[in-house]
């Protein structure tokens, strides 16, 4: 499963802001480019898409910009990534599921008509990732980014840090 950076500014840009829900003020896009070394051109498209889903809202004027719509802690990353990414497919077979918003099927079959061999694998794939994003809120990842920030080896793999160190 592959996110563009769509995503990632998407998210950064919603950490910013919920940096400011305390105080409700709304925060410019230029502002939060500039903070976050971001292109602005290309946030405006994103702020629009969280817009649409509802995330974030838009006052306009000298002192506007953008808010969240509810709580950080109100917001899961599913729902940021879904509107940003659209659907969660981990492989070109999955396709859209009528049943379920957001959420995609296998729809590949073997030449006896019956799913593929590898459709669990690429399920539970799929399900451990929406559920990872469904337990995470923005308020984690404000609280998170709050916190002092160790040395970013120990947060990659021991058979990577030695050859980082090397």
């Amino acid at each position: 499963m592959f996110f563009t950076a769509r995503a990632e500014y998407g998210v950064r840009l919603l950490v910013a802001l919920g940096h400011e829900a305390a105080d409700g003020r709304p925060r410019s896009l230029k502002d939060v480019a500039e903070t976050e070394a971001l292109p602005a051109a290309y946030l405006e498209g994103i702020a629009a898409r969280l817009r649409r889903a509802g995330l974030v809202e838009a006052t306009r004027g000298a002192r506007g910009g953008y808010r969240l719509t509810r709580e950080p802690s109100e917001i899961t990353m599913d729902e940021v990534v879904v509107a940003l990414e659209g659907a969660l497919a981990p492989m070109a077979c999955f396709g859209d599921d009528p049943d379920a918003s957001a959420r995609v099927h296998c729809s590949h079959l073997d030449h006896a008509g019956d799913p593929c061999a590898t459709r669990y694998l690429w399920m539970r794939v799929q399900d451990g990732v929406v559920r990872t994003l469904q337990d995470i809120t923005l308020a984690d990842l404000v609280a998170f980014s709050a916190r002092p920030q160790p040395d970013p080896a120990p947060l990659v793999a021991p058979s990577l840090a030695k050859e980082l160190h090397a």
